[in-house]
């Protein structure tokens, strides 16, 4: 298979802390596409605000990319390294870079901050069929969160993607 037919897909680097930008100009100029999601701070100063662009989730970036092409990214001056999920280079999916893209048009002064899920804490699924209901988290299992959905009158235990719930507070 040629070079140019294999699938590109976007995959999420780790970066030496504040060289986002940086990699991100030197993969350009490589010819690698890449994406460091930006987002627009206000910054006061003494005698002015000023907006000023910031990587939105520090030290990373994606890149889109097929997978020959993960070693020349490798091996570009400040990547540390690929994000990994199960022994493999993490891939994101394409609908996850147009959410962040969306996201930061709209939006300034965004704050990108990880879920952090503990047994006994309380969530809310986001999708599928128990949409809106709450649930209580028993076991955290890398991407899948094992949760008691009490609501129904029944304690059903559930598998649900990480990325279908939100903490509720």
């Amino acid at each position: 298979m040629s070079h140019m037919n294999k699938p590109k897909k976007w995959y999420a680097v780790y970066t030496r802390p504040r060289w986002e930008k940086k990699i991100h100009g030197i993969l350009g100029q490589k010819g690698t596409e890449s994406y460091c999601p930006l987002n627009k701070v206000r910054r006061k100063w003494s005698d002015r605000i000023k907006v000023v662009e910031e990587p939105l989730f520090k030290s990373y970036l994606f890149v889109h990319i097929d997978e020959d092409e993960i070693t020349k990214v490798r091996m570009t001056n400040g990547v540390v390294n690929f994000v990994y999920w199960q022994g493999k280079p993490a891939i994101v999916k394409d609908k996850e870079i147009d959410v962040i893209r969306k996201f930061l048009k709209e939006y300034e002064d965004v704050v990108a901050a990880p879920i952090h899920l503990r047994p006994d804490g309380r969530v809310r699924i986001q999708q599928g069929i128990f949409m809106d209901k709450e649930a209580t988290v028993i076991r955290v299992q890398g991407n899948k969160v094992q949760v008691i959905i009490e609501s129904i009158g029944y304690s059903l235990v559930a598998l649900v993607d990480k990325s279908n719930l939100e903490l509720v507070r």
